[in-house]
């Protein structure tokens, strides 16, 4: 038997190709690729892994066509444009070849070795590097984050928010051969010019921001332009303040410019506004929508930090974290649109459900800062792509930018209702949440014994990502009963079950419920027709807002929630047996729940018919007292 030339293709093998007997490579029909690109794409990579060699035989246009089950045209086509590219040559009369002109460097026969090399780690590497981990940790989100049910993850968008249609119309103008030489040629600007005015003119005055072109300066995102902020406002040893909790990517960029860092607390109002500040010669801010928490920045606390700023002589960065899901009649303007905006830095991400595609921000400063930092930009990471700049300058000017952040924007706040609503139907008893106003995010605090970490692995293993709070804390001990949701990027119908699914991975964590009821006895069905008809209970959601229940003798009940009683709904109760029941007609989502109840002084309590506490308020207008005997 004779051997074949080692590398080469046996003879038989290729006269299988002709004939069709052998696949030469396989085809997906349900790829987004044509099916002529994926038989260009397929034969490019087996030339670049050396299956095929300069100068080898490829099969017949008829072979490869019955080979693949497509039309002889499209395997034509197919190799007319692989010729004119010059991976393959036309030979008169002989065939198609692998360009032995274009591939002359890679011998015939030399194949790729299977499987990647053993790496080698040099000591070192190891030494000089020793120094970045916690840089590599702050990558906390699986990069499988999609392929749980209930990913409640912050920084990330299902794909059900990207403005598919836009996104190609803008994109087919950017292409066009006039547009290219546009945006091809590198300038010393590097901002692409259209873009630019649509940020001025569209974008910057739903903050309040007006700005000459020499004080924007269009980055990659916003983290970029927080980095240059740190690389030109920070030496080392000068005092920053950043707020905690916080953004860990702004703390790790400081540490490693050597700043002196002072860690100012967030509460319910925003970040704590005090003489910790006076010797600041940087603020890190975010006022809209305090990362990671979602509160606000007060208009107390707004007005203090900016006096405070002007006395002190020190400089405000303000980044406008998620600006694009505020309701824009309820938001403050930015501190930049303010009277003392000139010492502040402004820095936001622009088009943020199109993060992952086009990855802009921008930089609003003073012409100073801008300059440096436009020379820096250019020295370091280069500008953002001008042909990307100029597909969102197309999405604004053609009126995309509002279609797209209303929807957006209301997608947002319908996921936001949709999870407060759940965590107060499941959790009442058990979390807190502070009220936020717009956002994509909860800052959930759960009973004090609560471990986070614990409920992050049994949360995980019931498809429920959450992110425990000690991930953006820097500069102390982080609460172990602080956890954070985010609704960017799960659907809204997935909220509900999502928010059940942690609901039992906590209670079964705790364990807590049945032992709370066990000192009390549960009412008798004569004893609830004393306690509940015509009573009143009081009570809170678990945002704070407060709620008003009046039970009628008809088995009718209304109630009220808000601080304006913003929020009604009407219902029923009933008894059967021991069980006191009730449906709303909106609230809880409408089903029919049995409780038993606990009377314990002036408060009572619903628990399930499994022993688990529900929810308690206080009970006033009795129509009589319960006498046991």
């Amino acid at each position: 038997m004779t051997t074949a030339k080692k590398g080469a293709f046996p003879f038989s093998l290729r006269s299988s190709w002709e004939k069709g007997n052998v696949p030469f490579f396989k085809i997906d029909r349900d790829d987004s690729l044509s099916l002529q690109d994926q038989i260009r794409q397929r034969i490019v990579e087996r030339v670049a892994v050396g299956s095929l060699a300069p100068a080898q035989k490829l099969p017949s246009t008829r072979a490869l066509a019955r080979q693949l089950k497509v039309s002889r045209n499209t395997v034509a086509a197919a190799y007319q444009r692989l010729i004119a590219d010059g991976h393959l040559e036309a030979r008169p009369r002989s065939g198609i070849y692998v360009s032995n002109a274009r591939y002359a460097a890679i011998r015939r026969g030399e194949l790729r070795a299977a499987g990647e090399p053993t790496p080698v780690e040099p000591p070192v590497w190891v030494r000089q590097l020793g120094g970045s981990r916690r840089i590599e940790e702050l990558m906390s989100v699986p990069p499988d984050w999609q392929q749980f049910p209930f990913p409640f993850v912050g920084a990330q968008l299902d794909r059900s928010l990207f403005p598919v249609a836009e996104w190609r119309e803008a994109s087919r103008l950017t292409l066009s051969i006039p547009e290219i030489g546009d945006w091809a040629a590198d300038t010393a600007n590097a901002d692409d010019v259209k873009l630019l005015q649509e940020i001025r003119s569209k974008v910057l005055p739903r903050r309040g921001i007006h700005a000459r072109p020499d004080e924007v300066l269009i980055t990659a995102g916003a983290q970029q332009a927080l980095h240059l902020t740190v690389e030109l406002l920070v030496e080392p040893g000068t005092t920053v303040a950043v707020e905690e909790p916080g953004s860990p990517e702004l703390v790790a960029l400081l540490k490693r410019r050597g700043a002196r860092l002072v860690f100012q607390p967030v509460d319910r109002d925003g970040m704590i506004i005090d003489e910790r500040l006076a010797d600041c010669g940087v603020v890190y801010v975010s006022p809209g929508h305090q990362r990671p928490t979602g509160v606000a920045l007060s208009a107390e606390r707004r007005m203090a930090l900016m006096e405070m700023a002007a006395a002190r002589d020190f400089i405000v960065v303000e980044e406008d974290f998620e600006c694009e899901a505020d309701d824009l009649e309820a938001a403050p303007p930015a501190l930049r649109a303010g009277e003392q905006g000139p010492r502040v830095a402004y820095v936001a991400t622009i088009l943020q459900s199109l993060a992952p595609a086009l990855r802009l921000g921008v930089l609003v400063a003073s012409p100073s800062l801008v300059r440096a930092a436009r020379a820096l930009r250019r020295i370091t990471t280069r500008h953002p792509p001008l042909s990307v700049q100029r597909t969102a300058a197309h999405l604004l000017a053609l009126g995309h930018y509002d279609t797209i952040m209303a929807g957006v924007g209301a997608a947002f706040r319908q996921r936001l209702l949709a999870l407060r609503d759940a965590l107060n139907h499941y959790l009442v008893q058990l979390i807190d949440i502070p009220p936020v106003q717009g956002g994509t995010a909860y800052w959930v605090t759960g009973p004090a014994q609560m471990n986070v970490r614990e409920l992050m692995l049994a949360a995980e293993a019931r498809g429920v990502l959450i992110q425990p709070a000690s991930r953006f804390y820097s500069g102390g001990d982080a609460p172990q009963n602080v956890f954070r949701l985010c609704v960017s990027g799960i659907p809204e119908e997935r909220i509900r079950p999502g928010v059940e699914a942690l609901s039992r991975a906590l209670r079964a964590l705790l364990a807590r419920e049945r032992k709370l009821m066990e000192p009390f006895a549960y009412l008798t069905e004569e004893e609830l027709k004393q306690c509940m008809s015509g009573a009143t209970f009081l009570s809170k959601t678990v945002y704070g807002d407060p709620i008003t229940i009046d039970l009628r003798a008809d088995g009718t009940m209304s109630g009220r929630a808000g601080f304006a009683n913003e929020d009604l709904d009407e219902g029923r109760w009933w008894l059967e047996g021991d069980l006191w029941c009730r449906q709303w007609q909106e609230w809880s989502y409408g089903q029919v729940v049995r409780f038993r109840i606990v009377l314990e002084g002036e408060r009572i309590h619903w628990v399930s018919p499994d022993g688990r506490l529900i929810d308690s308020a206080v009970i006033s207008r009795q129509t009589g007292s319960i006498e046991r005997h």
